[in-house]
């Protein structure tokens, strides 16, 4: 099994989403950043390197929102952990790995096509406006 951790990351009342790019498994659909786990890092470390390598974003991880186990046939078992994060600087994201990068609000979601093993968290995050609101408000 795949071990991919990522960031519901929040930002002004917004979440960032990213288009996958188009040379990779799931081309051009929406997800929310992460990557996979190298050996000895823990699920948190690995969210903050990717963001870093990926966008140049610094983020601070705040707690797990929600894991969810997806079987892509031609890829295999993913077990995805995703975390509550925010960021402090108000600099765009770099796109380095992604066709594009959006900060969406949660009532924005249905707008985009996300990979399937995103879904479940697409559909959690519509019951989380309080969530998002009070995040926003860290300093």
């Amino acid at each position: 099994m795949i071990e991919i951790s990522m960031a519901i990351l929040v930002h002004k009342k917004k979440i960032l989403i990213a288009q996958r790019n188009h040379a990779k498994h799931m081309a051009f659909m929406w997800e929310f950043p992460g990557g996979k786990l190298e050996k000895n890092e823990t699920l948190e470390e690995c969210v903050a390197r990717e963001f870093m390598e990926e966008l140049k974003l610094p983020i601070q991880v705040i707690e797990p929102f929600m894991d969810v186990v997806h079987t892509y046939p031609e890829k295999g078992d993913f077990h995805l952990h995703a975390f509550w994060a925010v960021t402090h600087l108000d600099e765009a994201p770099k796109i380095m790995e992604h066709e594009d990068l959006k900060w969406v609000s949660v009532s924005e979601l249905d707008q985009f096509q996300f990979c399937p093993a995103d879904l479940p968290f697409v559909e959690a995050l519509k019951k989380e406006q309080d969530k998002i609101d009070h995040l926003s408000t860290l300093k």
